[in-house]
């Protein structure tokens, strides 16, 4: 189970960021400007704010058939985008997987929740966000590598091909609840379900630090070549950066939630990611160094990428049987927070100084909530 829907968490990052590497050749291809292609990347994020609730409410009443339904969706889209050149197909294609990702994506705590015991549901969660910024990866690989010199199309084959089958074996892994529980029992969750999480202390503060780190994490992988630009930098420079700064993320977040949990160490770990990324962002700032701004990349990856499982499995614990919306809701905020913090960004990206210490500032702004931050063992779980 675990297996199949992080190959399924993996194909929604894979085909939201297609074209992100490739922006150029593929306005080539499609015949629109480079500012259209961004919008087949722009429109996840949107649509995810207008969808977590409402997704995270029917993840919690017919958990199998929405999740196996949004697989579906997700899969179809990438099939749908080998309909032509024509922008209509890539932009319907997007649209179907951009309404499939929060379906997908805020299911992890509930999977969790649904199909494994206490004690494994970090590792779970750890597997499946690890997972997601695997597909991130490898978009970012497979762009250049099958997508270059305007062979968009042999990309879109081979991502679709990726998507089916991950798709089919996350439909037959739901075939049968999971051991710890039902559609019926699910179905029972009454409403008011998102005022009751919202009220919980702890779920504003989960919600605090994923606007802040996502936020900032976005705005990196959204603005790092513009910014470095000034400097020399070149495309696949700033590629091979934020491919580091992925692979150190992936490492963090498959070895640091579950060691966090048995040892109730997620307040510690907290303030470490807030403070070293926004010392991380003072130093992106400050020096020129290309390795050194690798290194201090990679660092900042390891630390800002596992702080969202490890929300996202506190969230599970606190909502129970809601953990579909409580998944949702945090989703919500860090794609909130990536809208926000990379426009705040954008504005500023031809002042180099300015855009790195602001995104430091925004890390900071996390800290008080970094401090409130509550252990796996102090939560009580609720059953809204």
């Amino acid at each position: 189970m675990v297996a199949a829907f992080s190959a399924a968490c993996a194909g929604t990052q894979l085909l939201w960021l297609t074209y992100a590497p490739i922006d150029t050749g593929s306005a080539h291809y499609y015949g629109v400007s480079p500012g259209a292609i961004g919008w087949l990347a722009n429109v996840f994020p949107l649509l995810y704010v207008v969808l977590a609730i409402p997704a995270g409410r029917l993840l919690d009443s017919h958990f199998r058939p929405v999740l196996a339904g949004a697989g579906a969706l997700m899969a179809a889209g990438g099939l749908v985008r080998l309909g032509g050149q024509a922008f209509a197909w890539a932009m319907t294609g997007q649209l179907m997987i951009a309404v499939a990702q929060p379906f997908v994506l805020s299911a992890m705590g509930k999977l969790a929740g649904e199909y494994l015991p206490v004690e494994q549901r970090a590792t779970g969660i750890a597997v499946a966000s690890t997972a997601s910024f695997a597909g991130m990866l490898l978009a970012l690989l497979l762009g250049p590598a099958l997508g270059g010199d305007g062979h968009v199309e042999r990309l879109l084959l081979v991502e679709a091909a990726l998507g089916v089958p991950a798709a089919l074996a996350l439909a037959w892994a739901l075939r049968r609840p999971g051991p710890a529980g039902d559609d019926e029992e699910s179905a029972a969750i009454e409403g008011g379900v998102v005022r009751t999480l919202w009220a919980l202390p702890q779920m504003r503060t989960m919600c605090g630090l994923v606007f802040v780190g996502f936020g900032v994490f976005v705005a990196l992988t959204t603005w790092l070549q513009a910014l470095l630009h000034p400097d020399g930098v070149s495309e696949q420079e700033a590629g091979a950066l934020l491919v580091g700064m992925l692979v150190a993320g992936m490492i963090g977040s498959a070895a640091l939630p579950p060691l966090l949990a048995r040892r109730g160490a997620e307040p510690a770990f907290m303030r470490t990611a807030i403070l070293a990324s926004a010392v991380g962002c003072v130093a992106l700032a400050a020096i020129e160094s290309l390795g050194a701004r690798a290194a201090v990349l990679a660092a900042m990856g390891f630390v800002l990428l596992p702080a969202l499982p490890v929300i996202i499995s506190l969230a599970e614990r606190l909502a129970g049987r809601a953990a579909g919306t409580a998944g949702a809701i945090v989703w919500m905020a860090g794609n909130l927070g990536g809208l926000v913090v990379a426009l705040l960004v954008q504005a500023l990206v031809h002042h180099q100084t300015a855009a790195f210490l602001t995104m430091a500032a925004v890390m900071l702004a996390g800290l008080p909530f970094a401090l409130r931050f509550p252990t796996a063992s102090a939560l009580t779980t609720r059953e809204p």
